[in-house]
């Protein structure tokens, strides 16, 4: 017998695994995001919905889950190497990238550990 596992949004049940990530990327929205952030205790800003947009667009383009290297390349590239760095993802979420980011993002859980090196 499958343990089924679901969280209740808008009086839906959307499927998540057993930690709580989603199964669907395609059920994923902004709402959702914030409902799963409130959920994981992460007090969104801009700068973590700049972290979570860039997850999704790199995810929607090439249908994989960018490693957090990648996302440092693209704030180097926008902001200087003074704000592309580990410590400032890790002061946005200080569980880590691919635990709370990806899982804002509706991403389902990383399977590469190496996401967040």
């Amino acid at each position: 017998m499958m343990n089924k596992h679901y969280m209740l949004f808008e009086e839906n049940k959307i499927s998540v695994d057993d930690e709580g990530f989603l199964l669907f990327t395609d059920d994923w929205s902004p709402e959702m995001g914030s409902h799963i952030a409130v959920d994981i205790g992460v007090d969104m800003s801009d700068d973590h919905w700049e972290v979570v947009h860039f997850i999704r667009e790199q995810f929607e383009t090439n249908c994989s889950i960018p490693e957090l290297r990648k996302f440092l390349k693209f704030l180097r590239n926008l902001y200087g190497k003074e704000r592309a760095t580990r410590r400032y993802v890790y002061d946005l979420f200080p569980y880590g990238y691919g635990q709370q980011a990806c899982k804002i993002a509706g991403m389902r859980k990383p399977l590469k550990l190496m996401l967040d090196l």
